[in-house]
């Protein structure tokens, strides 16, 4: 039996593919969860306008996200720290630092957005990625210095 995904089923497909799988599992699970629907032509026709909705969509929040990387291209923020006689930092910087220090300089990024190779603990100077979408990332400067 074929059937169309309106959500994501692990192990069986993405929204909007077109699959083939055993009647059984279409009446008992995917249709009364409302996981899937019938292939009729009627609804292949409609997951086809939807698809390339989703596709523009697509287009425009990736387009949004390089304008916002070309802008954090651009941005070097400061992350004073303390330290002790040697010039050793208590602790490292953190993602959540990162994005306060970033909130400061006006712009809004979610920290979990924030990626960090490993973690800051010395004073200096650092690239930063910042994963605006899965295909964009946008690198800002990081310095961090002692108050």
């Amino acid at each position: 039996m074929e059937v169309i995904l309106c959500q994501d089923v692990q192990s069986v497909g993405k929204v909007g593919d077109v699959i083939k799988v055993k009647s059984g599992f279409a009446r008992n699970y995917l249709i009364p969860q409302k996981l899937a629907y019938l292939a009729t032509p009627s609804n292949l026709k409609k997951i086809e306008s939807q698809k390339v909705q989703r596709a523009e969509q697509g287009r425009k929040v990736k387009q949004e996200a390089e304008e916002l990387a070309e802008k954090l291209s651009k941005v070097s923020c400061t992350v004073a720290v303390e330290v002790n006689d040697l010039e050793k930092m208590y602790g490292s910087v953190t993602e959540p630092e990162i994005a306060h220090a970033l909130q400061q300089e006006g712009h809004s990024i979610d920290k979990k957005f924030i990626v960090l190779e490993k973690p800051i603990s010395e004073l200096g100077i650092y690239d930063v990625s910042i994963k605006l979408h899965s295909e964009v990332t946008a690198k800002i400067r990081l310095w961090v210095t002692k108050k």
